[in-house]
């Protein structure tokens, strides 16, 4: 019998085997666990988080689902490389403080992840289940967060372990996931590592751009803390390249930068009446009221959210964005979309909360023009209807104006959604940083290493726009990049 039979055999076994523990996990696991909401009618009136998290026996049926493939393609989907199998296998057996210490290993921000990641495009869309047999995935996002949860609500943190100090300084722009999962990493290895952050609040785009209801503070705060006990040094209010040069901090003896200052220029559309007053950038209307507390009245930082908003754009910030207008009593909280509800590229948890909540969607309109009252406020906006044409580069279908279509809605609040550009800072205090045409840095992808030896980036600085799980992989690899670069300079 020849080598290619022997195998053909070997592998209809190893499938014939697996199908037999798949009907075998079915039976006793059951289907795919489902998370506890909030009442749709009670949550978009409060601050509270909508998903409640898995009971602990829910949390072990749904880790028995898991097939424990001999090679285990989740993991492939994982941007910062957790061992899902191992972490699950814990659960399975109950040992969730032991979960919780897998999921550290390769990721410190596991209580977000677990909120956060698009677990449907990643490591569940890589599941043996959803691969070959079309089934629900593996439920790897509640499975995270639950061991995570455990863990914070134990009162037993672990601490990940780190090397030695080498006494090397090494210094992080930004605070976000991007910075944080560097710092974490570059602590380990053993250098003396500050974060340094614009703002009054460490966790950049954890805090501000995203909402109480899909992520707590005090859920991002204990992670920081965990950061803090490892070793990380945090700054606030201190701007590189404004409040101390790179060559101040080099002169203080920073041997490396890793710049992780994400994308907070925010983009408009520039059409007719879009400097109105009430207008807003999803950005400003976000940071108001995540960081600024400008939904309660004994705050300084009021903003002013309308009885009729209108949020244009599809993504999850867009969502965000009129989740929150109508926690902060809009009678009417619109999305604004030019294409349909399949082409959203929002997560689908996060439309179908918004659809519960009695959000309005109007998709297949595309604004055109904005008109103000005598005061210069925004009083309505003229749309047109699109259909849909041939796929464009992105592989979504081109939206396609209507001709004739266009109409006008009654509106005094916009909030606009449509995208972000890198925050220009960094790049315009550096004359020799190779940035390309949309500002974003130019880096060695193997290394995240930038035109300028001793700094790194990674996260919307370099993509432009991603995920919170994009950015800490790019963390990840920058600290490896960066830990070989140091080392070879001071052998």
């Amino acid at each position: 019998m020849d080598k290619e039979t022997i195998k053909a055999e070997r592998t209809q076994e190893w499938r014939l085997d697996l199908r037999k523990q798949i009907k075998a996990k079915e039976r006793t696991a059951g289907i795919r666990a489902k998370m506890t909401e909030r009442d749709p009618n009670v949550r978009n009136k409060n601050s509270d988080e909508v998903n409640m998290g898995l009971a602990r026996e829910l949390a072990v049926a749904e880790a028995q689902r898991c097939l424990d493939c001999a090679n285990p393609t989740c993991i492939n989907g994982c941007p910062v490389g957790i061992n899902i199998p191992k972490f699950i296998k814990k659960i399975e057996v109950e040992d969730f403080l032991g979960a919780a210490k897998v999921l550290k290993e390769t990721n410190t921000l596991p209580a977000v992840c677990g909120r956060v990641c698009p677990q449907e495009k990643q490591c569940e869309a890589q599941c043996f289940y959803t691969l070959s047999l079309k089934k629900d995935p593996v439920a790897i996002g509640f499975l995270e967060r639950f061991a995570a949860d455990f863990e914070q609500n134990s009162g037993e943190m672990s601490i990940p372990e780190v090397a030695e100090p080498n006494g090397l300084k090494i210094a992080t722009i930004g605070s976000g996931p991007a910075g944080l999962a560097f710092a974490a990493d570059m602590v380990r290895f053993g250098y003396d590592v500050t974060v340094f952050e614009a703002l009054h609040e460490i966790g950049g785009v954890l805090k501000y751009g995203i909402p109480e209801f899909r992520l707590p503070n005090t859920v991002v705060d204990v992670e920081i803390d965990n950061l803090r006990k490892m070793g990380v040094k945090f700054v606030k209010n201190f701007i590189v390249g404004r409040t101390a040069s790179f060559d101040d901090l080099r002169k203080d003896g920073y041997q490396g930068f890793f710049v992780a200052s994400g994308a907070g220029l925010p983009n408009f559309m520039d059409i007719p009446g879009e400097n109105s007053i009430g207008i807003f950038s999803s950005n400003e209307y976000l940071t108001r009221v995540n960081l600024m507390n400008a939904a309660k009245e004994d705050y300084d930082t009021p903003v002013f959210s309308g009885k009729s908003v209108a949020v244009i754009g599809g993504g999850n910030t867009a969502m965000d964005a009129v989740r929150t207008a109508k926690r902060l009593g809009a009678e009417h909280a619109r999305i604004i979309y030019r294409r349909s509800l399949t082409e959203m590229p929002a997560r689908v948890e996060e439309v179908k909360h918004a659809q519960e909540e009695g959000i309005e969607f109007l998709n297949l309109n595309n604004p055109l023009e904005y008109f103000a009252d005598k005061d210069g406020r925004v009083k309505s906006m003229k749309l047109q209807k699109m259909e849909l044409g041939e796929p464009d580069s992105s592989g979504r279908r081109r939206p396609v104006p209507i001709e004739g279509s266009e109409y006008e809605l009654e509106t005094d609040t916009v909030v606009v959604s449509v995208g972000v550009s890198p925050n220009p800072l960094i790049p315009q205090s550096l004359k020799d940083l190779e940035v390309t045409r949309w500002g974003t840095i130019v880096v060695d992808k193997e290394s995240m290493q930038s035109s300028i030896e001793d700094i790194f980036a990674g996260g919307d600085i370099v993509r432009g726009g991603a995920t919170v799980i994009l950015a800490m992989g790019d963390g990840r690899t920058a600290a490896a990049g960066m830990h070989e670069y140091v080392q070879n300079k001071n052998k």
